[in-house]
């Protein structure tokens, strides 16, 4: 399987961001992302994973946000949700591989199930998308540590126990069930980025 390297990537958000604020908003937001990935790496127990999948799939989780942005610049809040597949969509049509594309698909949450889609009418393809090996969630797991809102954030574990638990205690149980695997990170409480609200539609579960 080929994993592209850290300049590619670099180079398919700079193709792909539709504006030069979009571009800093999501690339930083995913360099962030496999910078907790990395430290939660470091733990003996998790040294099996394939850790250059696990940064390929943390730089590359949110590219799908870029096909959400109108041609007035505006992001569409309304269909967030929808850019997990729509980064697979992107991924498979530059050739890259179908794990790669997955982790994207893959990442909402704590994991999107065929229930929760009908629930919520959420404007997905009815389907279950629940990471399925240690490398999706954990690049699920950290991402659910920093935000896009302004100003952008880091999230404690307890901070998100209690966010993502409004939406059932199913999802809090899940959560505690990633942090019993992968352990706690050692985040500081702010980061100097700004970007757009990641929270806008609710029925997004902090994506």
């Amino acid at each position: 399987m080929r994993i592209p390297g850290v300049e590619e990537i670099r180079a398919l958000h700079e193709k792909h961001a539709p504006t030069p604020e979009a571009f800093t908003i999501v690339h930083t937001h995913c360099e962030i992302v496999w910078s907790i990935a990395e430290r939660l790496l470091a733990a003996p127990h998790l040294a099996h994973l394939d850790a250059e999948l696990v940064r390929a799939g943390c730089l590359l989780h949110d590219i799908g946000v870029y096909r959400l942005y109108g041609d007035d610049g505006r992001l569409d809040h309304e269909n967030y949700i929808r850019h997990g597949v729509l980064g697979h969509e992107l991924l498979t049509d530059e050739g890259l591989p179908e794990t790669l594309g997955r982790i994207c698909s893959h990442h909402t949450g704590v994991g999107l199930t065929r229930d929760d889609i009908e629930a919520q009418r959420l404007p997905l393809p009815l389907a279950d998308y629940l990471p399925a090996t240690a490398e999706e969630r954990l690049v699920m797991y950290a991402d659910k540590f920093h935000t896009k809102s302004k100003p952008s954030v880091f999230l404690t574990p307890d901070e998100y126990t209690a966010h993502i638990s409004r939406f059932g205690e199913e999802k809090g149980a899940a959560f505690q069930a990633l942090r019993t695997e992968f352990g706690d990170p050692d985040l500081p409480r702010s980061v100097p980025c700004r970007g757009v609200e990641e929270d806008a539609d609710p029925a997004a579960v902090h994506a």
